[in-house]
């Protein structure tokens, strides 16, 4: 049996006997406060089989260095709940699986600058610090990364025994120059075009630098406690695994976007469809060829009330010859968005229920705003965090490039139309 917990609170168990399901504690539906480890697994469901637990516990884990994690843990890669049992007390959203939170702050403090530069160097090897004593936390994705607590002085500590990271580390790569600045431009772009989206900002250990993001599924209590907020991402909304979260998986099953707003509708809420809309057209004009359904999700409160989480993982594509920049899902069942015109977005829209007009202005409508604020943006991050391999510029040409092909593909088919 694996107990799941929020903070000490008992919330249900995993028992593996079979048959292999998991139940609810009666305690915990019993609370006002309680929330449903899933939306598609509602309080007071009875058990729940493998069939929808396995492909939600599946997208915790991480999708690259498996094989590493598991060998130190002496754990099969392919043993979820056991990989899980080992490395989720500090994961997605709220839960802890395996161990509840023990009371108060848990922290190792990273010393200086050089002992962070070497933890970055080191997480190819040792992702997630895994097999560092009180150290259990996981992060989906394939990008390396590392969940950190800071404190009110700024100052970055790594949590153990179950304390709640409060913010996410996402070190430069050789692969992709400029990364760093890359996510933090586009994600203060949409901020900047009135969307919803994480906070970031750039710091530096030594020659690495990396992106410091704030946790959005994280608050500070009344009591100046950091508690955690439940999520989960649409794979897991739509019952699918990692694999399948790109619309041509290999494995088949990929998720399309009618899949993402249908699910969204029908177990979050139809008025939070216009917010997944917006996330889809900011990530086309900005050629974020990455997002993929597990870079969207929703934030779920007491009583399995949700809503749209704020964007994350925004990056330019365009400015990355070796990166594929075809869409992650088809609009009309195109793959380009060179392609798309007014008729490919009306067509989206009917298929999910939205307004074929309304979608086409709105395309127009963000387009006129991100190359308004492409510039700003960019003068505003150089300034605060400079640009040492001076991406920003060719960010902000590709990017408005981009958007002025889509408006007058818009306006060409109205005027022949």
């Amino acid at each position: 049996m694996i107990p799941f917990f929020y903070e000490n609170l008992s919330v249900g168990r995993l028992i593996t006997d079979e048959p292999w399901r998991f139940v609810y504690e009666p305690a915990w539906e019993s609370r006002r406060s309680a929330f449903p480890i899933s939306l598609t697994m509602p309080l007071r469901s009875g058990p729940i089989g493998p069939e929808r637990l396995l492909p939600w516990l599946a997208n915790l884990l991480p999708e690259t260095h498996l094989a590493e994690i598991g060998f130190r843990l002496k754990v099969s890669p392919q043993d979820i709940v056991g990989m899980l049992a080992h490395i989720g007390r500090d994961t997605a959203g709220a839960l802890s699986i395996g161990q509840p939170r023990e009371t108060g702050l848990h922290l190792h403090p990273v010393d200086d600058e050089a002992a962070l530069e070497r933890i970055l160097d080191e997480l190819p090897s040792k992702p997630f610090l895994v097999g560092e004593r009180g150290v259990s936390m996981s992060l989906a994705g394939v990008q390396e990364k590392l969940p950190v607590f800071v404190d009110s002085a700024g100052k970055i500590a790594i949590p153990v025994n179950g304390t709640p990271s409060t913010h996410i580390i996402k070190p430069d790569t050789q692969r992709l120059a400029g990364s760093v600045e890359n996510e933090a431009f586009c994600l203060a772009l949409a901020r900047s075009c009135g969307l919803e989206a994480a906070q970031a900002e750039i710091g530096t250990a030594g020659r690495r630098r990396y992106l410091l993001v704030e946790r959005y599924d994280r608050f500070k209590d009344k009591q100046g406690l950091i508690r955690r907020l439940h999520q989960e991402d649409l794979c897991q909304l739509n019952g699918r695994f990692p694999a399948q979260k790109y619309q041509r998986s290999a494995t088949g099953g990929g998720l399309s976007l009618p899949m993402l707003f249908r699910a969204v509708e029908e177990f979050v809420s139809p008025a939070e469809r216009p917010a997944l809309l917006d996330a889809v057209i900011f990530n086309v004009l900005i050629c974020n060829s990455d997002s993929h359904a597990k870079n969207y999700s929703v934030l779920i409160g007491a009583s399995g009330t949700a809503r749209m989480a704020p964007l994350y993982d925004l990056m330019c594509a365009a400015i990355y010859p070796q990166v594929d920049q075809s869409l992650p899902q088809s609009i009309a069942g195109k793959f380009q968005a060179t392609d798309l015109h007014a008729d490919d977005w009306k067509a989206l829209a009917a298929d999910i229920g939205l307004s074929g007009a309304s979608t086409v202005r709105r395309v127009e409508e963000l387009a006129v705003r991100v190359q308004a604020a492409c510039s700003d943006v960019a003068g505003q991050l150089l300034e605060s965090a400079g640009d040492p391999t001076r991406s920003l510029e060719r960010i902000v040409h590709e990017i408005k490039k981009r958007c002025r092909r889509i408006e007058r593909q818009l306006s060409n088919q109205r005027s022949s139309g």
